[in-house]
């Protein structure tokens, strides 16, 4: 059984949601030492924002998938060929589009167990922000592979 959260405009990702994407798009990227900052990140990869999210509630510039943004919560793998094996990504909508009660990441892990345990994933319902504008975290989340992109008509990256 799905677990269904409503949204304003509704798009919603599925529990079992999986997406094939170019593998540019996970990129672990590489340090320039010269320039002092990383350069050839993966646009999904360098949405990497747990820690951003425990520390401060905000998050690193969000990815675009099939027109909509996306915060990445996680990255697996051994990073071998330079490209992690799976990210793992929330949707970020806009917190007057969300229904369903926010709370802060505080909020949320006061009890760790039911955040582990919430159908609808760990960052869901998490308030955020992104560039000084309110946002929430609606999961479940999806996760994206490396492979043949499924292309659609938004799922190209914009810069």
């Amino acid at each position: 059984m799905t677990v269904t959260t409503r949204i304003s405009g509704g798009f919603r990702a599925a529990a079992s949601d999986t997406y094939t994407v170019d593998p540019d798009r996970l990129a672990i990227g590489r340090w320039d030492e010269h320039a002092q900052k990383h350069v050839d990140e993966g646009d999904i990869y360098a949405s990497y924002s747990a820690d951003h999210i425990a520390q401060s509630n905000k998050v690193r510039r969000p990815f675009t998938f099939r027109g909509k943004q996306w915060v990445c919560t996680s990255n697996v793998g051994s990073g071998i060929g330079g490209v992690v094996e799976v990210s793992t990504a929330y949707l970020l909508v806009a917190a007057e589009t969300f229904e369903g009660e926010a709370v802060s990441y505080a909020e949320k892990t006061r009890d760790c167990a039911a955040a582990r345990n919430d159908p609808d994933g760990f960052y869901h319902g998490v308030r955020v922000e992104h560039r000084g504008d309110p946002f929430v975290l609606c999961g479940p989340p999806a996760r994206f592979l490396p492979g043949k992109p499924q292309h659609g008509l938004f799922d190209r990256p914009t810069i």
